[in-house]
């Protein structure tokens, strides 16, 4: 991926997981994790994914999912409608409360911090349900409206999140940091990796009260 973007875009610039950062303060920049869990990958488990995401002065302006054993795809760009396969998604809207929520979380273990484990705390004894170890495949189940309505996780590179907002915002749905702050290049210091994601405005409104319990708020 690296050396088709340097072979056809020689001016943008290139963010990895793997192999750091080239010209990043392009104008253009692409963001890529070619495996997007990997403990899922190493261990058999077809829930990774290869994210791809270009980001325009710093805005994540295209997303990319794509899941290569389940030969599934999901594309977001904004302005436009997310699509999985070439078919439009959407999420689902039903859950508005916290409490009627479905809530996706990679492992506990990545709230590193006392203050992260007691927000996740809070949040999860809120909502309905909380499940475990999509990592990237969470917010595309969010996206195309399977019954999955949030995600809540800490600790996420730049790599790890970028392609996810145009996927969400396109399919209906929010993604933000814990403060509700947009998840750009700007951003990525001042939002230390956490992200919130949910189906609609008013859950995710929901789970930013619930955070500010424990943390408040510093927009």
């Amino acid at each position: 991926m690296r050396t088709l973007v340097e072979e056809r875009y020689p001016d943008h610039g290139i963010i990895g997981e793997e192999y750091g950062s080239v010209n990043r303060d392009a104008e253009f920049v692409w963001v890529f994790d070619p495996i997007d869990g990997t403990k899922s990958f190493i261990t058999g488990k077809p829930l990774f994914g290869t994210l791809v995401s270009l980001l325009y002065r710093g805005r994540p302006f295209i997303g990319v999912i794509d899941q290569c054993i389940l030969e599934e795809r999901w594309v977001g760009s904004i302005g436009n409608p997310t699509t999985l396969n070439g078919q439009i998604v959407r999420t689902s809207p039903s859950a508005r409360r916290l409490e009627d929520s479905i809530l996706y979380n990679t492992s506990p273990d990545m709230f590193s911090t006392p203050l992260e484990k007691s927000v996740f705390e809070n949040v999860r004894h809120k909502s309905k349900l909380t499940l475990y170890g999509c990592d990237c495949y969470a917010y595309a189940l969010v996206a195309s409206g399977f019954g999955a309505d949030g995600v809540i996780e800490a600790g996420l590179g730049l790599y790890d999140y970028c392609s996810l907002v145009p996927i969400l915002e396109g399919a209906g749905g929010v993604i933000t940091d814990w403060n509700g702050r947009p998840l750009n290049l700007q951003n990525h210091e001042l939002s230390e990796g956490r992200v919130i994601a949910a189906s609609n405005s008013e859950l995710h409104s929901n789970m930013l009260r619930a955070i500010g319990e424990i943390s408040p708020q510093d927009n």
